[in-house]
């Protein structure tokens, strides 16, 4: 979830509609300027017992930010006086409600930009952690703390959020707490190119779910799905998740995502440091009416956007929201598929060609199914890895063909190789996790921790 940070001084009121499809018009950015941005989610648990992280304490996380700013030049960023983020000078780290450690990437133009930042940062995570007990583990799933049992994290937004999600569904208190996802953010050249990749994004999310399942634990056991990650989204606020129909139109355009997103209902507005609870009202009817003697403004528009958790979504740049975490080997395999696939024109047209034919209503069949069967779903005749393994190809094509080299000659199409290789046996993390707890690890918690949490590389 994005880090909102109030906006400094005084933001211009919006008057009219067309301001809304204007500022998504005005962060289009020619190709050479196009770069990718990844933000990956860690679960944090106590080496100890495999329980969260609390937020408060001498080995709470916390405590963890503040190890990260004294030793690394972090600054921290405080909520009435609780440290809740860092930022640095490219970069950032925020905390999910759950103590999920996140890094906010620096924007990058190269995959290879990316490695040595992640490398970097569990170096620097690994380091402190240690010290204090914690493990971080390459999963999409808290593997054992219930969602009664977390002490969430105290930051204003998450205390709107939370009665909210128990209002619109039944899961959504658990997304907050128990899940973790890698994403990565992509920019478009126009309204053309933005809508292009919103429907290639949207048609295919279904795969990328699939390929990168990696929930298959959670309440300290096996959950019955591949990526519960995956199925919690489904009923988490069906007002703001999911697919979204309107992409898959050829004439689909920044305006039918604009009156999607004011239909939506809000969570917050922040005025002179004060939270007001915004929930019953969606943005246009806030647009149109006001409240308490406030008008809607651009900053509050952007934090709106920021509120809304579609399987690819538009905020001045194209996120992609369907992978759960990875283990460290698999991390940078989503931003290289991403760039390999959208940053090349060819590629995207043939990712398109791969799903296009798909109605609605199977696409929403197979949105379903990944969740528990993930690449052993089917699509009419198809067999999904099938589909996987050509969309893996085209995306390492498109890597080979941006030929953006590394200090051994190497290009980004390197880290799709764990990927295409796992993606061929019709597997994904889950299934090896899967194995493991009925088998090497006889079920045991601690051997899971073992066997998943991250490592400094030698």
């Amino acid at each position: 979830m994005s880090q909102y940070v109030p906006e400094a001084g005084a933001s211009p009121e919006i008057e009219r509609r067309d301001q809304l499809i204007d500022a998504f018009v005005a962060t289009a950015k020619p190709a050479a300027q196009w770069r990718i941005g990844t933000e990956y989610e860690k679960v944090a648990v106590r080496r100890a017992d495999g329980q969260a992280v609390p937020f408060d304490g001498p080995q709470g996380i916390e405590r963890l930010l503040m190890g990260l700013a004294d030793r690394y030049g972090w600054e921290p960023i405080e909520d009435e006086g609780r440290i809740i983020a860092l930022a640095g000078s490219k970069a950032s780290i925020t905390l999910e409600p759950g103590g999920q450690v996140e890094l906010s990437g620096e924007l990058c133009d190269s995959v290879h930009c990316a490695a040595a930042e992640f490398a970097e940062h569990i170096a620097q995570i690994v380091s402190v952690g240690d010290e204090l007990d914690i493990a971080f583990l390459g999963l999409g799933m808290q593997p054992l703390t219930r969602v009664p049992d977390f002490q969430r994290v105290p930051k204003k937004r998450y205390a709107i959020m939370w009665p909210h999600m128990a209002r619109v569904g039944t899961l959504g208190q658990r997304m907050m707490t128990q899940t973790a996802t890698v994403q990565v953010n992509l920019d478009y050249a126009s309204e053309a190119d933005a809508m292009i990749k919103l429907r290639v994004a949207m048609g295919t999310a279904s795969l990328f779910t699939a390929m990168f399942a990696n929930s298959p634990l959670s309440d300290g056991d096996l959950n019955g799905y591949k990526t519960l990650r995956g199925h919690i989204w489904t009923d988490t606020d069906r007002a703001r998740c999911g697919l979204l129909p309107f992409a898959f139109r050829a004439s689909a355009g920044f305006e039918d995502y604009v009156d999607w997103a004011l239909d939506v209902p809000m969570y917050f507005i922040v005025r002179d440091g004060a939270w007001s609870d915004m929930t019953a009202l969606t943005f246009r009817q806030f647009l149109r009416d006001g409240h308490r003697g406030q008008r809607a403004t651009m900053a509050d528009w952007s934090a709106h956007l920021t509120t809304l958790f579609p399987e690819a979504r538009l905020k001045g740049y194209l996120e992609l929201r369907g992978a759960d975490s990875q283990p460290p080997e698999l991390m940078l395999a989503l931003p290289a598929l991403a760039k390999g696939l959208f940053y090349e024109a060819d590629c995207l047209q043939a990712a398109w060609d791969l799903v296009k034919a798909w109605t609605w209503e199977e696409r929403l069949t197979l949105w379903q199914d990944v969740h528990k069967q993930a690449l052993q779903a089917r699509i009419r005749r198809h067999a999904l890895t099938d589909i996987a393994r050509e969309l893996v190809a085209i995306g390492a094509e498109g890597l080979r063909r941006q030929r953006l080299l590394d200090a051994r000659g190497q290009d980004e199409s390197i880290y799709l190789e764990r990927l295409a290789e796992q993606v061929g046996h019709g597997r994904c993390p889950a299934d090896a996790l899967i194995e493991k707890w009925l088998g090497e690890w006889h079920g045991d918690m601690q051997r899971l921790i073992t066997g998943s949490a991250y490592r400094i590389a030698a």
